[in-house]
């Protein structure tokens, strides 16, 4: 399997290679046209120029005068070489003075040959050097009596252009060297984060939850490995939310099945007459069932909230209505425990979009919390009133309070404060959520020795707002 790092590298030196390429052949044929294109030129001019000044004056010469003249008037000193050639292409005479044997049948000539300039690049078949040469016709009425040929080395133009060509090569090599550094570079930066999270995921599926991948920057892969980290949190906190789950369910489920077991075997065992310890064991039996049904409550309360599907039938409500009701079923609660209960409900009706009996969860959990918490001889005060558009609901109790280390964490799933009492620890929990849902807050305070306060704050109907 390829690495991510190895293609993007590739990728990288092929699409620069593939520009080094382009730009390096279009400068070779710029050059090659631009010095080329000049000598070729250059040389034309010359002929051109020659052929204008002087080529009426040799049209009426002979080939042996024509010679002379040409030795006289255009020889010069210089790299271009001039030679007269006959009508076949035969030489008469150089501009060095020579009249070497020697016939041309290049391009040049056996155009001028047809009445018109030609011209040619290449190497000269005599002279074996890389020359560009132009030929001129001169003509007598209407024929061609000779040739003038210009014939320029292209030794120094060949040397420039290859050196030009290879230092083009050299400097696109060495490009070509720099993105493939560049490229290297920017692969390990974009690969190296995805490296880290690749290894923390394996930690991960090996177990250890521990691992946190590297953040390098603020851009798209820096905020992969912060969603990554964010992710294990929160897997984290769901892990630990299943242990202590398990742990706390299986602690509170083992309690009243063991009371029940232990008294159903006391009482398969004891004698048909002993109708006190029948009794009190079919009561500690049912006290223990209704504890079980209860968990079990909490326990499809939780698992909905937590999957998101709790749904409230809500409907318009006097909130005063269902708190009476929850202070009235938990009223006979006084003379068992010696708490006294107290409800100061608000006079005019407090006009809430609420679920009656999700609300009447939420009071009886609390209330029933207030008096498992408040010793003999308390009071626990449960008022109502609406004030700045919203409903409060406020149950006090006169009780052992809670910690100052516990109170932050008394909402949280399965927390049990250190007071010893029992419990699922997903009772304010849900209590919370329920609130929320109804899109209020919930909000303890205690001290302890001195009491709890629980206040909920929920939205009034939009009629009722701004009454009191």
């Amino acid at each position: 399997m390829k690495k991510v790092q190895t293609r993007m590298v590739w990728s990288y030196l092929l699409l620069i290679v593939l520009v080094v390429i382009v730009l390096g052949a279009t400068f070779a044929v710029l050059i090659w046209n631009y010095y080329y294109g000049s000598a070729e030129s250059s040389v034309k001019q010359r002929a051109e120029t020659a052929l204008t000044l002087h080529g009426r004056s040799m049209s009426s010469l002979q080939l042996q005068d024509q010679a002379a003249y040409m030795l006289q008037y255009l020889a010069e000193v210089g790299p271009t070489r001039i030679q007269l050639l006959n009508a076949s292409g035969l030489v008469r005479i150089d501009s060095d003075g020579f009249a070497p044997d020697i016939t041309y049948t290049t391009g040049d000539v056996k155009a001028a040959m047809t009445g018109v300039t030609g011209t040619w690049t290449g190497v000269d078949p005599f002279f074996s050097e890389r020359v560009v040469s132009v030929t001129v016709p001169l003509w007598n009425d209407a024929r061609v009596v000779s040739l003038l040929r210009y014939t320029s080395s292209l030794e120094q133009v060949d040397s420039m252009v290859n050196l030009l060509i290879s230092m083009a090569s050299v400097i696109g090599f060495a490009v070509v060297l720099l993105f493939l550094g560049l490229s290297l570079f920017l692969a390990g930066r974009i690969v190296r984060p995805i490296l880290d999270l690749t290894r923390a995921a394996r930690y991960m599926a090996e177990g250890d939850w521990t691992k946190r991948a590297t953040k390098r920057g603020e851009d798209e892969i820096g905020q992969l490995a912060e969603t990554f980290n964010t992710m294990v949190l929160e897997l984290n906190k769901r892990e630990k939310l299943k242990n202590d789950f398990i742990s706390s369910i299986s602690h509170e489920l083992r309690t009243p099945l063991t009371s029940i077991k232990g008294w159903s075997e006391t009482l398969k065992d004891s004698e048909p007459s002993d109708g006190e310890e029948m009794k009190q064991g079919l009561s500690i039996i049912s006290k223990e069932t209704d504890r079980l049904s209860g968990l079990v409550e909490d326990l499809l309360d939780f698992s909905k909230l937590s999957a998101k599907t709790m749904e409230l039938s809500k409907e318009t409500l006097d909130l005063n209505s269902p708190v009476k009701e929850s202070v009235n079923q938990l009223a006979v609660r006084q003379e068992k425990t010696g708490v006294t209960i107290v409800s100061e409900l608000s006079v005019r009706p407090i006009m809430v979009n609420g679920d009656a009996n999700r609300l009447k969860q939420v009071m009886i959990n609390l209330i029933d919390n207030a008096f498992k918490f408040t010793p003999a001889g308390g009071s626990i005060t449960v008022q109502t009133k609406a004030e700045n558009n919203e409903a409060f609901l406020t149950i006090a109790d006169t009780g052992s309070g809670i910690q100052q280390e516990d109170l932050p964490h008394v909402m949280e799933k399965f927390f049990k404060a250190s007071s010893g009492k029992g419990g699922s620890g997903l009772g304010l929990a849900i209590c919370k959520e329920i609130i929320e849902l109804h899109g209020g807050s919930i909000l303890i305070t205690s001290r302890q020795g001195s009491g709890t306060t629980v206040n909920i704050r929920l939205p009034l109907l939009e009629r009722d707002k701004g009454k009191e």
